[in-house]
């Protein structure tokens, strides 16, 4: 695994976890790809992950997760105890291209300097190949124009240019260069462009993405079905989501909290079949740390037009909620990879608030994709 934010707090409690998991310190509670109803997808072992990654921050992952347990994201007595396994890591994170690029160098430089990065851990490491994974900070929304269309013009656009790309779609640029899937958990552009989405089918390469969906878009896709179901209309649904910790330091430009609430809003129309009033809203609250509250109200109509409403609150550590599918998406992507997988990794919608290569939002239409394709992938090639 070659994480993008390898020293974020995503990043730090996935590689903590799965160094506590593979030490059988704890259980892989959270991780789908780790129960009975995917046990003959072939996806492979914890025990066989190696992490490096790219990021341009300095603090090392041994610090780093102990700043994480002092603010309850990780049990205090695990980082200790995996101490060597995070040094190891953190040995190869190199420095990312996140900030301003190097002196002189254009972004076809840029992509080819990333690119050798994860090649050089893959060769280093003898490994069967790398999946890379951008848990790094929310970019605000880009613009695509149509240099961004086809493969050749992007290309040439690249050399000698310096903004041609966001941070995002270059790493996922370098990933296809180097010959890895990619999965984008943020809301980023990552491979959205249509150059590099061809790009990555033409070398046959899988990728999946995004925006993990770990708290209040998860209990939307579970509940509008709901609604759906018993024929029951939605006349406004609205929320509320504090944030504190790095990532609602982000979120508090509103350039970059639009990217968010767009992949959030995406969903429930979709599953409603309805536009409804209300509004999702981000707000900043830097004393909750690594925590999140969400908040939403729900007014609805049923029979005889009577009104009624639900509300319902979800608590939780983003970081812990992110890691254990962090984890399953890469072991799928790889497992679809070696499968002979390439484009958009549809199946895997379950995991995100706005999915590539699908319109599904619905959590349990998902999850039944998700076990038919894993099961797919777990038959030999030709078996009906």
């Amino acid at each position: 695994m070659w994480l993008v934010g390898a020293r974020g707090s995503v990043a730090t409690t996935v590689v903590t976890g799965a160094s506590a998991m593979r030490a059988r310190l704890v259980p892989p509670v959270g991780m789908a790809g780790e129960t009975a109803e995917f046990a003959g997808a072939g996806l492979p072992s914890l025990d066989d992950l190696v992490f490096g990654g790219h990021d341009v921050a300095s603090t090392p992952l041994p610090k780093r997760a102990a700043e994480l347990a002092q603010a309850g994201v990780v049990p205090a007595h695990l980082v200790s105890l995996v101490e060597d396994e995070l040094a190891a890591a953190d040995a190869e994170i190199r420095d990312g291209a996140g900030g301003p690029l190097r002196e002189h160098e254009d972004q076809a430089t840029a992509a080819r300097r990333l690119a050798d990065d994860i090649s050089s851990f893959r060769d280093r490491h003898e490994l069967r190949r790398v999946v890379v994974v951008n848990v790094s900070s929310t970019e605000p929304r880009f613009a695509a124009g149509p240099e961004h269309q086809d493969p050749a013009v992007l290309g040439r656009a690249l050399r000698g240019g310096r903004d041609v790309l966001p941070a995002s779609s270059l790493y996922a640029y370098a990933a296809i260069l180097a010959g890895c899937p990619f999965v984008d958990f943020t809301p980023s552009t990552g491979m959205r462009l249509p150059a590099l989405g061809l790009l990555a089918q033409e070398r046959a390469l899988p990728y999946a993405g995004s925006d993990g969906k770990t708290g209040e878009t998860l209990l939307r896709s579970a509940l509008a079905p709901m609604f759906t179901g018993r024929a029951l209309r939605v006349l406004a649904w609205s929320g509320t989501n504090l944030l504190g910790g790095g990532d609602g330091a982000t979120l508090a430009d509103p350039l970059a909290a639009a990217s968010k609430t767009t992949s959030k809003g995406q969903g429930l129309r979709g599953m409603l079949g309805h536009r409804t009033d209300g509004d999702t809203r981000i707000d900043y609250v830097p004393a909750l740390g690594d925590w999140k509250t969400a908040w939403d109200h729900v007014l609805f109509e049923g029979f005889l037009g009577v009104r009624m409403t639900m509300q319902v609150t979800w608590q939780g550590c983003d970081s812990a909620l992110a890691a254990p599918l962090v984890l399953d998406l890469a072991r799928f992507t790889a497992r679809a990879h070696e499968a002979g997988c390439s484009g958009p990794l549809g199946a895997l919608g379950y995991y995100f608030k706005d999915p590539l290569g699908t319109t599904e939002h619905r959590l349990p239409e998902q999850y039944r994709i998700l076990q038919d394709w894993a099961c797919a992938l777990g038959r030999p090639a030709g078996a009906a």
